[in-house]
């Protein structure tokens, strides 16, 4: 009878302390270019050119900072983890993410979509994180 309370033991434990894998959305058709990058005190600047293709998004995910956005070309559609569209920002527009909201950004149009963003994050902080799907069907 020990035997297999100490397999048990043992499995709960590895679930407990060894990392899980979520359910992370990988965006589709998404190409990023660094055209700046400084650190100030303990918060990272990070300028970047994103190119989103006809039919491409994100990926669910969010952000440890808030972000700066310029729509250079394109439309951007904009959802929140609970589906809606919280915005759908054509060329010229300009449009801020504050940290924490799980959200993706989706290319609906026929042309490329190219956005600069300037990510203001904590120092050391990865440029977005993974989130899982919500099962909004796009």
């Amino acid at each position: 009878m020990r035997k297999p309370i100490a397999v048990v033991t043992a499995a709960l434990a590895a679930a407990l302390v060894l990392p899980s894998t979520a359910s992370a959305t990988p965006g589709s058709g998404v190409t990023g270019t660094i055209l700046a990058q400084k650190t100030i005190g303990h918060t990272d600047y990070t300028f970047r050119e994103v190119t989103i293709q006809p039919g491409g998004y994100t990926g669910w995910h969010f952000h440890d900072g808030t972000l700066y956005a310029y729509v250079k070309s394109g439309t951007l559609t904009h959802n929140m983890a609970d589906c809606s569209v919280d915005g759908v920002y054509g060329a010229g527009r300009v449009f801020t993410e504050e940290p924490n909201l799980v959200h993706i950004g989706r290319n609906l149009g026929s042309a490329p979509l190219v956005l600069e963003v300037l990510y203001v994050l904590p120092k050391g902080s990865p440029l977005s994180e993974d989130a899982p799907d919500p099962g909004c069907g796009f």
